[in-house]
């Protein structure tokens, strides 16, 4: 069977958070037939929201391809770095001169 592709479309338009428990997404009705709408209706629309739990599980379908989640990356002024866990540091041992 052929891997599953994350949905161009979704990539664009949702966002896990950090956390990775709820998904960003911008609001709707604010690209045109602004006249009529009124300015504290327009700041409003400016902040974002997240994705209710009716349509949680197809966006995160359409999101991560396979449902894994997607490693965390950074992009920087020489490319995109991959986050990598940071590893748990050993316990100090006898030739450390740690006492146990």
């Amino acid at each position: 069977m052929p891997k599953m592709k994350t949905h161009s479309g979704a990539k664009k338009r949702f966002k896990p958070t950090s956390g990775g428990t709820q998904i960003k997404r911008a609001k709707q009705n604010k690209n045109h037939i602004l006249n009529k709408k009124t300015r504290e209706r327009k700041r409003k629309l400016r902040q974002g929201d997240y994705v209710g739990p009716a349509q949680e599980k197809a966006v995160r379908t359409l999101l991560v391809a396979g449902g894994k989640p997607r490693a965390k990356t950074r992009t920087t002024r020489t490319g995109t770095v991959t986050l990598r866990k940071k590893k748990p540091r050993p316990e100090a041992s006898a030739k450390d001169g740690g006492a146990k």
